[in-house]
C-alpha cells in the first residue's frame, strides 16, 4: 500500500459514493521486496492512513509481481512498474474468487524505474 495516499484518498470518496464497495490493500508477503508497496509495523503506518477504509489486505509475493510486471508488459503493452504487477496479481486472484464483482486496480508506478532491475530480461 505504499505511503497509502492512494487508498486512502479512493477509498474515502467510493465509500461516499457506495459504502457497499470493498477496498482490498495490497502487500508484499514475508520476506518480499517489492519497490512501491511496503508491509509497515504497526508502529510506523503513515499517519494518513486509516484501517477502517481498508476492508481487507491480500499479501503478494515478489515473484508474483515481478512476473505480472513482465506479463502485463509483454501482453498489454503496459510498461509498469513492479507494484503495480502486484496490484494486478492481486485484482486477478480476486477475480477467481468473485462472480459478479467488477474489479479495479491502480497502475501506481512506471517500468523504466527498473530496468536495471532484471524485471524486464532482454
Amino acid at each position: 500500500m505504499g505511503t497509502t495516499g492512494t487508498i486512502m484518498g479512493t477509498s474515502r470518496f467510493l465509500k461516499e459514493q457506495s459504502p457497499a464497495i470493498q477496498i482490498v490493500g495490497c502487500q508484499p508477503e514475508e520476506g518480499s521486496q517489492i519497490p512501491g508497496i511496503r508491509k509497515w509495523p504497526e508502529a510506523y503506518l503513515p499517519k494518513i492512513y486509516d484501517k477502517t477504509n481498508v476492508d481487507r489486505i491480500e499479501y503478494v509475493s515478489q515473484a508474483e509481481a515481478e512476473a505480472m510486471t513482465r506479463r502485463l508488459a509483454m501482453e498489454e503493452g503496459i510498461f509498469a512498474g513492479i507494484s503495480s504487477g502486484g496490484a494486478l496479481a492481486v485484482a486477478l486472484r480476486l477475480s477467481q474468487q468473485l462472480e459478479n464483482a467488477v474489479i479495479v486496480s491502480i497502475i501506481c508506478d512506471r517500468g523504466d524505474r527498473y530496468l536495471s532491475t532484471g524485471v524486464f530480461p532482454a
